[in-house]
């Protein structure tokens, strides 16, 4: 950073906080150019923390977080359509009562079955067992970098890369919630990186009116097909004890909702009691715990529905369900 490149930096800042009646959303250019000031490190600590939090204060805007979204695309040197991923599954959720990630194995049968699958996120704020944790339970490992993710996904059809080693300046500026206690935007820009261009996403979201965004973003990047819920944990996972509602969003039809029914006769699972040989015990049927199990298929039936296999979401869980079955 040089004393140029703040001042160039100030206008931003000025403009998303100058008060009520004179301030305004970035552009999604200015997003752009601004975001990609700071992965450059071209604005001063403070500036940066004034910008995230001001976006945060006047609530996600979706041209900005678009705008945001490419410039990490720009930065990174992010779109390698030519890894050959059919599911983008993002893993940045963070809720305070998150056990074991259920959507790992969700992900694995999937890709068993033939679906090539790459994972990306980062589980440091979350309260359970991170994803690398769960990971190194059933003998699979974190990627180092998209060359070593290339590689495994040729091989097994998922693999897993940590927002560190794909973005590690993005990865930095989530770290900045230890400061602020609040999360930035940045956790929504993750979510949309799509590094491998992959035709089919399945987000999760904390809080329901960020699924507005997320839709609004795929739309803005011509993304050919985003399904997004309000999952466990802030994560694309479905615990499906009650009926939910998913949204997706089509290239070819635009919006559409689907209404998820419950699975009857269910009770709620203790996560407290969750930990990694109990998640590798139900990978292998050692155990089969009826929530998990349950959570396992019902994800497993998002991610077909993400990807079309299907509109009808009671179809979704019987093919779900054949998919778990066939995946040892």
């Amino acid at each position: 950073m040089t004393q140029s490149t703040a001042f160039e930096f100030a206008p931003f800042v000025a403009t998303l906080g100058r008060g009520p009646g004179r301030s305004r959303a970035l552009t999604r250019d200015e997003a752009r150019t601004a975001f990609g000031m700071v992965l450059r490190g071209e604005a001063d600590p403070l500036q940066v923390g004034a910008f995230l939090m001001l976006l945060r204060f006047r609530g996600e805007d979706a041209e900005e977080i678009t705008g945001m979204v490419q410039a990490v695309r720009d930065h990174a040197a992010l779109g390698r359509s030519g890894l050959g991923v059919d599911l983008d599954w993002p893993s940045y959720g963070a809720g305070r009562t998150r056990g074991a990630p259920w959507f790992l194995l969700s992900a694995l049968a999937l890709a068993r079955s033939g679906v090539t699958v790459l994972m990306h996120g980062s589980n440091d704020f979350s309260s359970g067992i991170p994803v690398k944790d769960a990971m190194t339970a059933l003998g699979l490992h974190p990627d180092a970098d998209l060359t070593s993710a290339a590689a495994t996904l040729k091989a097994t059809r998922f693999a897993y890369l940590p927002l560190r080693a794909m973005a590690p300046a993005v990865d930095r500026l989530l770290d900045m919630r230890r400061l602020f206690g609040l999360r930035s935007p940045v956790n929504t820009v993750a979510r949309l990186l799509n590094p491998a261009d992959a035709p089919f996403g399945i987000d999760g979201v904390f809080h329901p009116p960020y699924i507005d965004v997320h839709l609004a973003v795929a739309e803005r990047m011509e993304r050919h097909r985003l399904l997004v819920l309000k999952g466990g944990g802030g994560e694309a996972e479905r615990v499906p004890l009650k009926p939910t509602t998913a949204t997706v969003w089509d290239i070819h039809n635009g919006r559409t909702e689907l209404t998820l029914p419950a699975v009857e006769g269910l009770r709620p699972h203790p996560a407290a009691t969750d930990t990694t040989a109990s998640l590798a015990s139900v990978w292998t049927g050692e155990t089969t715990p009826a929530t998990p199990l349950a959570t396992i298929q019902a994800t497993i039936a998002l991610a077909l529905l993400a990807m079309g296999r299907t509109n009808d979401p009671v179809r979704a869980m019987n093919d779900a369900a054949s998919i778990w079955s066939q995946r040892l």
